[in-house]
């Protein structure tokens, strides 16, 4: 008798890999050794178990989900009351609460240890596996806590909230919750970058300190925030302001929300075009001094966007590797090949070079909350060659990491097309390439003692390799002749060489022979995949992709 095959049984599926997740994200040697070294090892068992967490198959979906369901506004209730609210979806509310209690947002400035900042980093740099938008408010919440404190008697009232580790959505007095998040509207429609043409107005009132502004932003953040910093101009000029959701007295402050922005990515964050109308808000810092009260917080805000960064290369390598260690091609798995094993090194050589810059300058950053001078200096000019260089880097990464699936890769069930879209925005957001270009060449130009610290950073290394001795003279001497024309050269170079400089220190051989003949001496292409053939790919790929990742 002949067996009727089952209807549409075709064929089975052969040739494709097994789910990634579970996983453990903060399976890196250069993260677990970067974070040693940068004063927070005594958080590795922490981070750890934060890494099996966020690569879990239940975190994976939440980011997944706060994806598909996008935030959606309710301007007013069944009533017709204004309400100016934004519902997400279930997961976006789990991930943020995991990132707040876990310390990501503000929590490091109440912990004494030394290396609490750079913990708070690393714990991003595997959190954010699961998705970046809920990073965003995280971020803000981190990097309002310095610029509060221009203004003392408000941070003691907010700080203790800023920095707990609840998480407590919807709108209240934010005295009355046990943790709150901050956000920030600086930007406006006639002139983005340039605040200084913001026409947001702020007209004193009676009581001492307190504001009433009107005005339009143009691109606000988690508008469901419980606080927001907000530039606007004060009758002595530009000022900084403290501006809650709900006032002490149980009202809503008016906070109307005109619509939200539909981005190329970062979905799950709501950002909004917020409109003032006799909007109260609290001074901070002098008047006249709102850019120098608010870049405390956008030097933060920078930092978050290196180490988003740094985590979209690394997420993306993890799913690349994955992929081609379990596809075959042409009669061979696709991790043997050679020349996907190049593309696969030089991505991981791209992937540690970031990964180990963003916690050197965590560990500044520490450092500088701490008191010491030198690495205030340092982390003041490098963190904005890292914004520039590093976030300019993760778009055409994460476009060679999706190619590595394929047309796999191509369809959003992959999570590579959310990735690609997510790229772009870091280079943007807390000031474009052109603002963090120019801004390098204004703090060589006013503050010497910032070159002098990049300088002392690079002596480290000097006579380790004859390569990176001729990109730091090269260096000076595009720094010498610098204009702004040419900002964008100098402070690529700057990276570069800053990056090899920490490899040649801390990565092993291979890593950083292989980073050097690229990067500095000139012998590579102009895509990934490109190394030359004295590079030890198989160290470079064994260190990046362990068995069991």
């Amino acid at each position: 008798m002949s067996s009727t095959p089952a209807p549409y049984a075709t064929h089975d599926v052969t040739n494709q890999p097994p789910p990634l997740a579970p996983y453990d994200a903060s399976a890196d040697p250069a993260l677990l050794e970067g974070l040693r070294r940068e004063g927070a090892g005594w958080a590795e068992a922490d981070l750890r178990a934060l890494g099996r967490r966020a690569g879990s198959v239940e975190a994976q979906e939440w980011g997944d989900l706060a994806n598909r369901h996008e935030p959606v506004l309710r301007t007013h209730d069944r009533y017709g009351h204004r309400v100016d609210e934004v519902d997400f979806h279930p997961s976006w509310h789990a991930l943020m609460d995991v990132a707040v209690s876990e310390g990501l947002a503000g929590a490091a400035w109440a912990d004494d240890r030394p290396g609490a900042h750079v913990a708070r980093t690393a714990g991003g740099l595997v959190w954010n596996h699961t998705e970046a938008g809920h990073g965003c408010p995280v971020s803000m919440t981190y990097a309002a806590v310095p610029a509060l404190r221009h203004q003392p008697d408000l941070a003691k009232v907010y700080e203790p909230l800023l920095t707990a580790r609840a998480y407590e959505p919807g709108l209240r007095v934010p005295a009355e919750k046990r943790g709150i998040l901050a956000g920030m509207g600086m930007t406006e429609k006639q002139g983005g970058s340039d605040v200084r043409t913001n026409t947001t107005t702020a007209t004193p009132t009676a009581e001492p300190g307190v504001y009433a502004l009107r005005g339009h932003k143009w691109f606000t953040s988690a508008p469901m925030c419980d606080v927001f910093l907000v530039l606007a101009q004060a009758p002595d000029g530009l000022s900084c302001f403290l501006v809650p959701r709900v006032l002490p007295d149980g009202t809503r402050n008016p906070f109307r929300i005109q619509r939200l922005k539909d981005k190329l990515g970062n979905r799950s964050n709501a950002s909004s075009e917020p409109e003032f109308d006799g909007t109260l808000g609290w001074l901070v810092g002098p008047e006249g001094q709102g850019v120098k009260t608010i870049i405390d917080m956008v030097n933060c805000t920078r930092l978050d966007c290196v180490t988003a960064t740094a985590t979209l290369m690394r997420k993306t390598l993890v799913e690349a590797g994955h992929h081609v260690r379990h596809r075959s091609a042409f009669g061979a798995r696709l991790l043997d090949q050679p020349l996907m094993r190049n593309v696969l090194a030089d991505l991981a050589l791209e992937s540690e070079a970031a990964t180990t810059l963003t916690l050197r300058l965590a560990g500044a950053a520490d450092r500088a909350a701490r008191g010491d001078a030198g690495e205030r200096s340092f982390r003041r000019l490098a963190t904005a060659v890292g914004k520039y260089w590093v976030t300019k880097r993760g778009p055409a990464f994460t476009a060679e990491a999706l190619e590595c699936l394929g047309g796999n890769g191509y369809v959003e069930d992959s999570g590579m097309p959310r990735h690609y879209r997510e790229a772009p925005l870091l280079s943007i957001w807390e000031g474009s390439g052109n603002v963090n270009a120019l801004d390098v060449l204004r703090a060589l130009s006013r503050d010497p003692a910032t070159a002098q610290a990049y300088d002392a950073e690079l002596a480290l290394t000097r006579g380790a390799d004859a390569r990176l001795d001729a990109a730091h003279a090269r260096v000076r001497r595009l720094v010498a002749s610098a204009s702004e024309s040419q900002a964008r050269r100098v402070v690529e170079a700057m990276a570069l060489t800053l990056q090899a400089s920490l490899l040649v220190r801390h990565a092993p051989p291979a890593v950083a022979d292989a980073f050097c003949a690229s990067r500095l001496d000139g012998d590579w292409g102009h895509s990934f995949g490109t190394l030359p053939d004295a590079a030890d790919l198989t160290a470079i790929l064994d260190r990046a992709l362990p068995e069991g990742l």
